[in-house]
Parts: structure tokens; sequence; C-alpha cells
């Protein structure tokens, strides 16, 4: 009886949290060998290493992201990965691109592939945006900043994308010129952008 107690714990956790890690079934003293009994009857999916979601259904276009915010909570989802969230790309980026504090420690790969860029002062603390994925909180750059960092990291996504990512981020007015020239000065790259944002004005 009380398997079936905590089993029945686990799945309301589960389906509360959206993405379940071991350590959430400690505060409830329920042992994590429970989870494996879970995923033997179909109940629960193991994801990766030490992530386990309710099944597949709810599961949205989004839900790496998910996964990756209760993985690494410090981090926040940016560039190529960032742009398809903002509807801002035409890119199918294959990893999630995850901005992380200098000295942070770079996140172990499990069923999604995470391409970790190193972001520092200003640059990691501004235009952070959170929005709730499947009941997780996950932080993503907001597109005027998303935008900015593209120019900044242009050698590692292209120029062609930075410049895509510009033109449709003033078309579908998601962010002013105002915010466009903050997060250029912030990201240090208002030099670059100057000649672009002048074509669009």
């Amino acid at each position: 009886m009380k398997q079936q107690s905590h089993a029945k714990q686990v799945m309301a956790l589960a389906k509360a949290h959206g993405v379940l890690r071991p350590r959430d079934l400690d505060a409830h003293g329920i042992s994590r060998a429970v989870l494996g009994r879970l995923c033997r009857a179909g109940k629960l999916l193991r994801r990766g290493r030490g992530v386990y979601v309710a099944g597949v259904t709810g599961m949205t276009e989004n839900h790496s992201f998910a996964e990756i915010a209760r993985r690494v909570p410090h981090g926040v989802i940016c560039l190529l990965s960032a742009l398809r969230f903002h509807g801002l790309t035409t890119q199918l980026p294959a990893e999630v691109w995850l901005a992380i504090p200098p000295k942070a420690r770079r996140p172990q790969a499990t069923s999604v592939s995470i391409r970790a860029v190193r972001f520092s002062g200003r640059a990691l603390a501004e235009g952070v945006a959170e929005h709730t994925i499947e009941k997780v909180p996950v932080r993503i750059y907001n597109p005027a900043k998303t935008v900015a960092d593209c120019f900044k990291y242009r050698n590692k996504i292209g120029l062609e994308v930075a410049l895509e990512a510009l033109r449709d981020c003033w078309r579908k007015r998601q962010a002013t010129t105002d915010e466009l020239w903050r997060y250029a000065k912030v990201c240090r790259v208002a030099n670059v952008m100057r000649p672009y944002m002048e074509s669009l004005v």
C-alpha cells in the first residue's frame, strides 16, 4: 500500500513540476527507487540522467527548454534557441544554446544536446525574461537582447543569421529601436549594428 501511495505522489509531482528530478522526491521522504518502478511500468519516461517526465502527453515543442531549465536553473536560453522561441529565424538548431556564467560547470550531455556559451556581467544578467513551459520556469533572453547577442556571437552563428533576426524583430515589432540600441550597448556591438539599424529606420 505504501508503494502505491508513493507512486501516486511521484506521478502527482511529475505532473505538477512538468519535469521531475530525483532530488524532488527527497523532501517528501520518497525513495528514488520508485522512479525506476514507474519507468518500467511505462508511467514515467526517463529523458536523460536524472530527468523524468510523466509520459509524452502535454509535451510542447519547447519541451527541451523545460528539461534544461530543471537541470541548469542558472542558465538562460540564448542565441539560435532564443531566436527560434521568439519566431525570429528559419534556423532549426540541433542543440539548445544556453548562456551560463563564466565559472559555472559545463552541463553534462543527456537526451538533450546543450551548446553552452559563457556570458558574464551585464551581458549575462540583462534582458532575461521568465516563461513558463510545461509548468517549469524557463529563463530566455528577450528578442532585443537576443538580436544583440547574435551580433556579438556572429562568428559562431553567422552574420546572415544576425541580420535575419534583426530584420524579423523589427518587422514583427518585437522590439523598439531604443531597446535594440540599449542591448547593443550592453553587448558592446553598437558600432557593428549601427549601419544595419540605420538602414531599417
